[in-house]
């Protein structure tokens, strides 16, 4: 007759401790089912690949880190790195990176500068000389509610504008050749433009101007700002050839 400690060791009670063969196997089963998972990512890529794609995110975040620190030193105040590398700053980030403001001093714009146009027609009536048209306004309606708006509306004008003054003085005398060339590029401007509007005849002289008015201060503040207009007038041009389209300039011809 077998004792009670034989039988309780043999019978099949949940209670009875596992034999040493039944504990070893179990954690090497659990062993196999993690090592015959799925692998992703870099892991999932022969060796090659990986080095591979090591050495093109090495690439990627030594050029992101790269960009941010010319970006850095080119608005960031004069420092002894911007004084003997200054040139290499500029050559990364322009034109692509422009900077217009400046990192510890924003120079945000204090004034609403708006340029218009008014053009001589002449016509089966004989000439007349047409209201003022806001250029300005007109890529304000094409810039507002617009998701995704064009470069064009955006800048062509502004920066036309900018680049005429730099390059006139005050009696909209040309400062050599870069101010001939900036009366041509608003010369053309102004003839694109026109010519998306039917006035019934032939635009013979335009004249261009703009109108500058200063931000009003915020309703807590206690500055006192003049927003009256103040115009700068240039003198009528005559259409030339070379200031109209590609398609006019054919069809003229």
């Amino acid at each position: 007759m077998d004792s009670y400690d034989d039988r309780g060791s043999e019978s099949g009670d949940g209670s009875a401790e596992p034999g040493p063969d039944r504990r070893e196997e179990e954690p090497f089963g659990a062993g196999q089912a993690l090592e015959s998972g799925p692998r992703t990512g870099m892991a999932a890529l022969s060796l090659p690949y990986q080095i591979v794609a090591a050495v093109a995110l090495s690439v990627i975040g030594l050029v992101a880190c790269g960009q941010l620190a010319m970006v850095f030193l080119h608005v960031a105040p004069s420092n002894t790195l911007t004084k003997q590398h200054g040139e290499a700053v500029d050559e990364w980030v322009y034109p692509e990176f422009e900077q217009n403001w400046k990192l510890f001093a924003p120079n945000p714009l204090q004034q609403n500068i708006a340029v218009h146009v008014r053009a001589e027609i002449s016509g089966a009536d004989g000439r007349r000389t047409t209201p003022w048209m806001s250029l300005s306004g007109e890529d304000g309606k094409a810039i507002r509610g617009n998701l995704l708006p064009s470069h064009v509306h955006q800048n062509e004008l502004r920066r036309g504008w900018d680049f005429y003054l730099s390059s006139h003085d005050n009696e909209n005398r040309a400062n050599g050749l870069r101010g001939q060339l900036s009366e041509r590029y608003i010369r053309r401007i102004v003839m694109l433009r026109l010519g998306e509007h039917d006035y019934g005849g032939t635009v013979e002289r335009i004249q261009v101007r703009s109108e500058v008015r200063s931000v009003a201060a915020p309703a807590w503040s206690e500055e006192k700002i003049s927003t009256r207009p103040s115009y700068r007038v240039l003198p009528w041009w005559t259409v030339t050839p070379d200031d109209l389209p590609e398609s006019a300039r054919g069809a003229d011809k």
